[in-house]
C-alpha cells in the first residue's frame, strides 16, 4: 500500500483496507494546566503572542516523548497545554523495527498518531472557538533538520509549510518502498521518520497551515 497521497491513505483507511492502528502505550493524553507547562514553553507561547500577526498564539514542541502544545488568547498566559503520547523516539519505538519502517509501518503508525492528534483536536475546541488556529512557534532543533530537507531556506526565522511537509513526507514514503535514501538527501533515522510522521499529522489535524520556527540559538525545549 503506498504512503505517497494523503488523500489516498484516508480514504483507505476509512474502508479498513489496512492494519488497525496499534494501541499508544504508556501514558494516556492529557490536558495540563497551564501553570504545570515547562518554563521555555511559556517564554516561546508569550514571544508566539509577541510576534504573531493575530489575537491567538501558539507554541509547540515535538519532544523524544511526548508533544506539548500551547495555545490561548491571552498574551500572559495559554488557555490549555495539550500534552500528547507522541514523540519521535516514542513513536519509532512503537512502531518501526529498523532504520527505514516500511510502508505498513508507516500506515499503521499514521492511524495511531491521527487518532491521538484528532483527541487533542477536540480537547482543544473545547476550551477555544471556533476559528483558524494560531501558527505554532517552535525552536525545537529536529524541526529546523525537517525545514532544511524541506528545502527552506536556512534563517534566523523560518516557516515551515504544510505543503512542504507533505511533499518532504512523500520523499519518505517513497524510501520506505525501496528508493534509497541517499538519493532523497534524507537520513536512514527511524527518530527522523516518527518526528516528520507526527508534524505531518499534527498539521493536518489541529490543523495548522504552517509552523514558525524561532532561532535554533534559542535554549532547546525540554522533553
Amino acid at each position: 500500500m503506498s504512503c505517497m497521497a494523503a488523500s489516498a491513505r484516508r480514504a483507505t483507511r476509512h474502508n479498513g483496507a489496512y492494519l488497525p492502528a496499534l494501541p499508544i502505550s504508556a501514558m494516556p493524553h492529557t490536558t495540563e494546566s497551564p501553570a504545570a507547562m515547562p518554563p521555555s514553553l511559556l517564554a516561546l507561547y508569550r514571544r508566539a503572542h509577541a510576534d504573531g500577526p493575530g489575537p491567538g498564539a501558539a507554541a509547540l514542541h515535538l519532544g523524544a516523548e511526548h508533544t506539548l502544545v500551547a495555545v490561548g488568547l491571552d498574551p500572559a498566559e495559554p488557555a490549555i497545554v495539550l500534552t500528547l503520547a507522541l514523540g519521535h523516539d516514542r513513536t519509532a519505538r512503537e512502531f518501526f523495527r529498523g532504520a527505514v519502517p516500511t510502508p505498513l509501518e508507516l500506515e499503521t503508525a499514521i492511524g495511531a498518531v491521527e487518532d491521538e492528534v484528532h483527541a487533542a483536536h477536540r480537547r482543544y475546541r473545547e476550551r477555544l472557538p471556533e476559528g483558524p488556529p494560531a501558527t505554532p512557534l517552535s525552536a525545537d532543533p529536529g524541526l529546523h533538520e525537517a525545514a532544511t530537507l524541506a528545502g527552506i531556506a536556512p534563517g534566523p526565522w523560518r516557516v515551515l509549510p504544510l505543503d512542504a511537509v507533505e511533499r518532504l513526507f512523500n520523499r519518505l514514503a517513497a524510501v520506505s518502498e525501496g528508493r534509497p535514501a541517499a538519493h532523497e538527501g534524507l537520513p536512514e533515522s527511524p527518530a527522523f521518520a516518527a518526528r516528520l510522521l507526527v508534524l505531518r499529522e499534527l498539521m493536518h489535524h489541529m490543523p495548522f497551515a504552517a509552523v514558525a520556527l524561532a532561532p535554533q540559538g534559542d535554549p532547546p525545549e525540554p522533553d
